[in-house]
């Protein structure tokens, strides 16, 4: 069993930046690939990023390389959401999730935080 806990979501204006951070529970943490996933209201669950399991890989929705960084730290039981230069239209709410492979499809992923909002002003 794997529990995730989300945090440092926030109000932001566009070209801000904002740290999302998942803190994870258990001791199956280092050996599972990691994502983000972001949902807008009345949008389907979109995929943002992952990082494999040592964190030496990591895969990128392509409108969002460049701007966005997921990292890893096992030691600390915990992933992470570098955002940069943000936009309006990444106002959602950004869930991390724990899967066994790493791709961008949630049904690869077992274990789900309960989110953090992310709202960017223009």
């Amino acid at each position: 069993q794997v529990q995730l806990t989300e945090s440092g979501g926030g109000l932001v204006q566009a070209g801000g930046s904002l740290r999302l951070a998942c803190a994870a529970s258990g001791r199956t943490f280092s050996s599972r690939a990691m994502g983000w996933f972001r949902q807008a209201p009345g949008k389907e669950r979109e995929f943002v990023a992952a990082i494999t399991r040592s964190g030496g890989n990591t895969y990128y929705t392509n409108s969002m390389k460049g701007r966005f960084t997921i990292s890893r730290d096992n030691a600390k039981n915990a992933v992470y959401l570098q955002m940069n230069s943000l936009k309006p239209e990444d106002t959602a709410v950004y869930y991390c999730a724990a899967g066994g492979g790493f791709g961008s499809s949630p049904a690869g992923y077992d274990y789900w935080g309960q989110g953090t909002q992310v709202t960017v002003s223009s």
